[in-house]
């Protein structure tokens, strides 16, 4: 599948640039052309001798090197592959991809390219679950960028947990992947997200946690196995993916008009976490405090857009809901399918000691008539990979 892939692989400043080495032997072993380009920190790692043996071509480094300038090499560079891949991608990379930075070769070439990306987070596992980490690695795949890990374990620094870079053979998997078949070209379908908001009044609303990040991994994954996706929303954190229809909601009622509105599909994945309720009747001014009593808000449900896709009319072929719950996740979640008369539902456990509210793993449970599977934790773009297959062979 790899045989005749021009991969231009940007080499980052980390101790796992050292599997940098092992990477290009297997990509060359599965037929591929590596054009390496060596970061200056990189080069602090792997030394530019023995990634230009092992690539067998000429290694990148300078951004200003005159001859290559002169023909306006960079643009050239980050034209000619088929896909750039960033194999270990550091913090400090993935902050300057996500800002559109060009202060180097690497960055230009990420910033002048036409043709994918992939890349490889490495970096310690504080650093890999800071806001702003999690805040870029959200802004790149709102990009199109794709992620292949990082995996959990121990790390050179002396810690434990997520960070460490895909192995090898799990990148050349994901990079194989990127050219592989796309067995949703031509289906049709509907994914919702994020949170909904209910207003109390024109200042306040009933909400949740929900940043949306799930859902729009799994619209982008989807999309990337050739679906025609219609992404409806509520005010998510995340920025919605490109390539797909958007449409942008506030409440529970606005969702659920877009859903029928979108009608039909082959599928629909229900992964918002929708208000179950709102109030029954919306200020249309600013409440007061009077200091003296307390306001008496009167609730009404909201409606339930899972199982109105479940029992309509047009209904799609299959229906994923999903369940956030706090206790007894299993037992919840195949109460619900069968309450909502869908397909499948993916239950997780949100409870906030488990970090996935907002966070950026996941730990489902996929539940279906043949039973349930447990699928482990993993980045929240690995779930949404790993269901949109599923989804691929069940619409097959």
């Amino acid at each position: 599948m790899l045989a005749g892939k021009r991969i231009t692989l940007i080499i980052g400043g980390g101790i796992a640039a050292y599997k940098s080495l092992d990477l290009i032997r297997q990509l060359r072993r599965a037929g591929a052309i590596v054009t390496p380009v060596l970061t200056r920190s990189g080069a602090e790692f792997v030394t530019p001798l023995s990634v230009a043996a092992l690539a067998e071509a000429q290694v990148f480094q300078d951004l200003f090197d005159l001859k290559d300038e002169t023909e306006m090499g960079h643009i050239q560079l980050s034209r000619a592959s088929d896909l750039l891949v960033v194999a270990p991608a550091t913090a400090n990379m993935m902050a300057r991809m996500a800002a559109g930075l060009a202060d180097d070769l690497a960055s230009t070439l990420l910033l002048a390219t036409d043709k994918p990306v992939l890349v490889a987070p490495a970096m310690n596992v504080r650093m890999w679950q800071h806001p702003a980490t999690q805040r870029n690695l959200a802004q790149l795949q709102a990009d199109g960028v794709q992620v292949v890990g990082p995996n959990t374990g121990d790390m050179a620094c002396g810690e434990h947990g997520p960070g460490r870079m895909a192995e090898p053979a799990e990148i050349v998997a994901a990079i194989a992947a990127q050219f592989g078949p796309r067995p949703l070209v031509g289906r049709r379908v509907l994914v919702t997200s994020g949170p909904t908001h209910e207003p109390i009044d024109p200042v306040r609303y009933i909400a949740n946690r929900s940043s949306g990040a799930q859902g729009t991994a799994i619209a982008r994954a989807l999309r990337d196995l050739g679906a025609e996706v219609v992404f409806v929303t509520g005010p998510a954190q995340v920025p919605p993916p490109e390539g797909v229809a958007v449409i942008a909601v506030e409440t529970a009622r606005e969702m659920l008009a877009a859903t029928l509105d979108a009608l039909p599909v082959e599928a629909a994945v229900c992964a918002a976490a929708v208000a179950d309720w709102r109030v029954a009747r919306e200020l249309t001014q600013k409440m007061k405090k009077t200091g003296q009593t307390l306001p008496m808000l009167e609730f009404s449900e909201n409606p339930d857009i899972l199982a109105t896709l479940s029992a309509h009319a047009q209904r799609p072929r299959l229906v994923v809901g999903f369940a956030a719950e706090t206790e007894a996740v299993i037992d919840h979640a195949q109460a619900k399918r069968g309450r909502k008369g869908c397909d499948w539902v993916v239950a997780n456990d949100v409870s906030p000691a488990t970090g996935i509210m907002g966070g950026a793993e996941n730990a489902v449970h996929l539940i279906t008539e043949a039973g349930v599977e447990d699928w482990p934790r993993m980045a929240k773009g690995e779930v949404a990979k790993r269901l949109a297959q599923r989804i691929a062979e069940a619409l097959a």
